[in-house]
């Protein structure tokens, strides 16, 4: 009897369901639905529904049968290094457009250096859309 009241007392081992991948992703591969399965059980920080990492970008090699663990997922950069981008500087009323080259890929939302094509000069900007980049004011964190 007491064997069976420490037995509902003590914590039993949830199980649950993780992500493994089924091929080989390279990093910077956005992932898809078939390139990931179910499998039983869990581990701490790996991820257990595909939506979860459905549209994420792979930061790093995940090799077939190895756990998705969200760590190694991000957004899905939408400009690339060396692209052109269209630099947008807004400040009141005033809107300005230039022409710069992106120094490093980013996604929506994050910072990236941007090189201005005309007057050389690198400044920080946050990514707004595909291609656009807001330089100037609007930077506060």
């Amino acid at each position: 009897m007491k064997l069976l009241l420490l037995a509902l007392i003590l914590p039993w081992p949830a199980f649950a369901d993780a992500l493994v991948a089924t091929r080989l992703i390279r990093p910077a591969e956005v992932l898809r639905a078939v390139d990931v399965e179910v499998q039983r059980g869990s581990q701490p920080g790996v991820a257990s529904d595909p939506m979860q990492v459905v549209g994420l970008e792979a930061r790093v090699a995940i090799y077939p049968g190895r756990p998705v663990r969200l760590a190694d997922l991000g957004p899905a950069a939408v400009v690339e290094r060396n692209e052109t981008v269209v630099m947008i500087y807004r400040q009141g009323g005033l809107t300005i457009l230039s022409e710069g080259r992106a120094l490093g890929r980013a996604a929506l939302g994050d910072s990236v250096t941007v090189m201005n094509s005309t007057s050389r000069q690198s400044v920080q900007a946050r990514v707004t859309s595909f291609g656009q980049v807001e330089v100037g004011g609007m930077l506060a964190p």
